[in-house]
């Protein structure tokens, strides 16, 4: 039986308070680990985070940073990101988070709307971008480049180096005016500011303070299990969003344990190396792991057929573990075989052996629990996943409400749904089917916007998260739509878009479906190919296609095409495989919400373009907006 003394770091306290205390109490556990060269690894403690931070935030104190004070962070996932986060927190300041792949006036209005004084960088080209608005950010006065040398010649750019050097010197003048600068931050103080990235407008800046942040730590910590000190948090999505930065990095900090950091493009490799137990993750993802597996099996009847008799054994235990409304204990440590028909048991040990296990150590072997957020995950990949032995717990939340305000529960995962509402959080349906929502981990308003914070919340205060909801069994949620994504045909028929969207997230051959039909006949699609399902594809069939058309990117990870000629899709055995899945598709939709006309895009959809979001999300305003004269083709 488990007691309170499980999760003795259910506390409150500031983050600069937190830093602390695990420096003082468990300063010689290891903080964070990364890789060097090759399979070569280096980490720190607690205790040297600590002296890292006070050094970075010294210097910025002597550069004049005063609290209250906005400083931004536009960087990839990385130790040092938290080392300037910590930096400025501790100078009693207000981290402002940039998405490192967002254009130059997007940071531009960022930088003037919150007033920062400074901005950390990680790479060249963002400082370029920086360099080029410089002259329209009034506010903005040193840019500190997130390497131990600057070379540029620039006197506004100084390197990590030379900042700790000046912060040295300040402590070692006055020790005491760093103490109490990070001592000198209350619990209702602002942390920080995080741009919405938003499927709409312009990005609005949500407040939160450490008591809010704090409280979403507190309640995602209080539904799983207790932390322990041989954990390992792997991180490899944007800490510029609060999925990451709360669920993963906030929650790991609470608990004094290990981050690991990986990125997109060496992920398989970093999973054998750092053996987590726990990662932040989204649908794409798992979508991702399961195409990466289809594929490799395509090639060869023997191996395809293996594949898919996994699947179906996998698929019927799960079955056979499912209550009558659908949940499914996932326990850890519990045997997923009890209960179940002794041939099934004896046929899923057989393919456990065989393939699962090999997933399961392919993703080093000690996973505990991952989780499903920022999108909707498709209750048939979910079950695949289970059917592995993998736990994902899908949750959900936004940037306004610090993530999670419904979670499945391990011991009770209903595929398809987000969960019950999570601890500390009030939650009821308005009349219109929106989930309203009330509690410590919410936001306290939009960035000198008082206009948008009103509007954001009920007149009795509950925040509006802009989702359409139906209610399941035992208090579980499922998400229908965003409020803005319902399509209403001219017929007065509700068509949600998310629903024809997640019917297509197993599809080896389609990346992205975005259904359009406002106010139409009838349901119209764009449809984005998997541009590199269809090359592996051809070029095992021996069809031809011009190479010289297609457009390669490095952008998402891996290298991965993203545009191709008109002769790849107009090729009949594309158009047949695009077609196929469409149909299957609209046999499981209702009349009114099938797919009637599609145009097949020659091109991805990105978030440079500012038709994904950074957690890849599709802003349908501006996908509209950038395919307007095609939309309309499919009504002509």
């Amino acid at each position: 039986m488990k007691t309170a003394a499980d999760k003795w770091y259910l506390t409150v306290q500031t983050f600069p308070e937190l830093l602390h205390r695990n420096a003082t109490q468990f300063g010689a556990r290891r903080a964070q680990w990364w890789k060097t060269e090759g399979i070569n690894t280096d980490s720190i403690t607690y205790s040297q985070l600590a002296v890292i931070v006070s050094e970075l935030s010294a210097g910025l104190m002597k550069l004049g940073l005063a609290k209250s004070d906005r400083a931004c962070i536009m960087a990839h996932t990385s130790p040092p990101w938290v080392w300037a986060d910590y930096s400025i927190l501790c100078g009693g300041a207000i981290t402002v988070c940039i998405y490192p792949t967002v254009s130059p006036a997007e940071i531009r209005h960022i930088v003037n709307d919150s007033g920062a004084r400074f901005v950390y960088v990680d790479d060249e080209e963002n400082l370029t971008k920086i360099k080029s608005v410089w002259p329209d950010m009034p506010t903005l006065e040193k840019v500190i480049f997130m390497k131990d040398e600057y070379e540029g010649g620039d006197e506004r750019v100084i390197s990590l180096n030379r900042l700790k050097a000046s912060g040295r010197d300040l402590l070692s003048k006055d020790v005491a005016a760093y103490e109490q600068r990070w001592r000198g931050v209350t619990i209702d103080d602002p942390m920080t500011i995080v741009y919405t990235s938003g499927t709409t407008g312009l990005p609005k800046g949500a407040v939160h303070t450490h008591r809010s942040i704090n409280a979403a730590c507190r309640r995602d910590l209080a539904v799983t299990r207790p932390l322990r000190a041989d954990d390992v948090f792997l991180s490899f999505l944007p800490l510029s969003h609060t999925y990451e930065r709360e669920c993963g990095h906030g929650c790991a900090t609470h608990g004094a344990v290990t981050i690991a950091y990986s990125d997109p493009r060496t992920l398989v490799d970093d999973l054998r190396i750092f053996r987590p137990t726990v990662f932040m993750s989204v649908p794409r993802l798992f979508e991702r792991i399961y195409m990466t597996m289809q594929s490799r099996t395509a090639s060869s009847p023997v191996k395809k057929a293996i594949f898919e008799y996994a699947m179906k054994t996998g698929l019927a235990l799960i079955d056979a573990r499912t209550d009558k409304n659908g949940f499914i204990d996932m326990s850890e440590g519990a045997d997923l075989t009890a209960g179940v028909p002794l041939s099934l048991k004896f046929r899923y040990k057989l393919i456990d052996k065989i393939m699962f296990s090999k997933v399961r150590e392919m993703m080093g072997g000690r996973l505990s629990l991952t989780f499903s957020a920022a999108g909707s995950l498709p209750a048939d990949l979910c079950k695949v996943f289970l059917a592995m032995g993998i736990r994902i717990c899908e949750g959900y939340g936004s940037t306004e409400t610090c993530n999670t305000i419904n979670i499945n529960p391990v011991n009770k995962i209903l595929p398809g749904s987000v969960g019950p509402v999570a601890p500390g959080v009030e939650g009821k349906i308005a009349e219109d089917g929106e989930w309203l929502v009330k509690g410590e981990n919410i936001f306290a308003g939009y960035w000198n916007n008082p206009e948008a914070t009103k509007e954001a919340f009920t007149p009795d205060g509950f925040y509006k998260t802009g989702d359409i909801v139906v209610m399941l069994a035992d208090g579980y949620l499922k998400i229908v739509d965003r409020k803005k994504g319902l399509m209403v045909l001219d017929t007065g028929k509700n068509v949600p878009s998310a629903k024809i969207e997640a019917k297509f997230s197993l599809s080896q051959f389609i990346d992205v479906v975005m259904p359009v039909g406002d106010n139409r006949k009838y349901v119209g699609a764009l449809v984005v190919p998997n541009f590199d399902a269809f090359i592996r594809h051809f070029d095992e069939q021996g069809i031809a296609y011009d190479r010289n058309t297609l457009v390669f990117s490095n952008a998402d990870g891996a290298r991965t095409c993203i545009q191709a000629g008109q002769d790849f899709i107009d090729k009949p055995e594309l158009k047949a495989i695009i077609d196929a899945d469409i149909q299957k598709v609209n046999a499981e939709l209702e009349d009114y919400e099938r797919i009637k006309k599609y145009l097949i895009l020659r091109r991805k959809l990105t978030v440079e373009e500012g038709e994904m979001t950074p957690t890849m999300k599709v802003k349908r305003n501006e996908v509209i907006k950038h395919f307007n004269d095609e939309i309309k083709g499919l009504y002509e």
